[in-house]
């Protein structure tokens, strides 16, 4: 049984992340179901989550690790964490950032954070070396910088990835192998519309987003008929 531990310690390694937007897509149950399709085989034995939330990404995984480390550094969220999963005797909880520590996971995950730190290339460092040998280190981004827009900026995105970015952040990691997949291509076509035709996106926001989850379906589908070339977002998936 492995005993659960919370880290409370007041440090500069706490953030103030405001997070408006994660109760709209919290509730995208079908892009996480889809999400989940495409990096399960790879979730595995220890694993790392950086920059949970509320932990709706952790419900769809729950089931395949041995044990899980929770890095949430937003005290507002680690306290939702910790009401929803304290139950669960193989997560254990740090209100910190990932500091890169001793400890090796077999899949270190960053689902829709890498976006928010400015130095991407020194967290990357970090988790592969925070990776035992055959791990996986999975992100999730949003996709094709042409596309970032008002709410990437009010989010706080620093940017948007393509393939390209990810060659240059791990051309110096002692890399097994890598896989790169673009997915999601009506929420690609959504999100161009928007920036192009709309000026006030957070008009009706919750209902743009329930439209949006709607229509997996149909990525689904479209993505494997375009060979996944281009889409919302972007999973990249880094193994040691």
């Amino acid at each position: 049984m492995v005993k659960k531990s919370v880290m409370m310690k007041k440090n500069k390694s706490k953030i103030n992340y405001p997070g408006w937007e994660l109760k709209f897509f919290d509730r995208s149950k079908n892009f996480r179901q889809y999400q989940l399709e495409l990096m399960k085989k790879y979730i595995k034995g220890n694993v790392a989550e950086v920059g949970p939330g509320n932990g709706m990404n952790l419900n769809s995984y729950l089931g395949l690790p041995l044990k899980i480390n929770l890095y949430e550094p937003t005290p507002r969220l680690f306290k939702n964490l910790k009401k929803n999963f304290n139950s669960i005797k193989k997560i254990l909880f740090y209100n910190k950032k990932f500091d890169g520590s001793k400890k090796k996971y077999n899949t270190i995950l960053y689902l829709d954070v890498l976006e928010h730190i400015k130095d991407d290339q020194k967290e990357i460092n970090k988790a592969f070396t925070s990776l035992k040998r055959g791990g996986s280190l999975i992100i999730n981004v949003p996709a094709f910088s042409h596309l970032y827009s008002q709410f990437d900026k009010d989010v706080g995105h620093h940017k948007r990835y393509e393939k390209k970015d990810f060659d240059h952040l791990i051309s110096k990691l002692k890399v097994k192998d890598f896989e790169y997949i673009y997915y999601d291509s009506i929420g690609y076509l959504l999100s161009l519309m928007s920036k192009m035709l709309i000026t006030n996106y957070k008009k009706n926001f919750g209902n743009k987003i329930k439209l949006w989850d709607s229509l997996i379906w149909i990525s689904k589908i479209t993505d494997k008929l375009l060979f996944n070339c281009f889409g919302k977002s972007l999973i990249v998936i880094i193994r040691k």
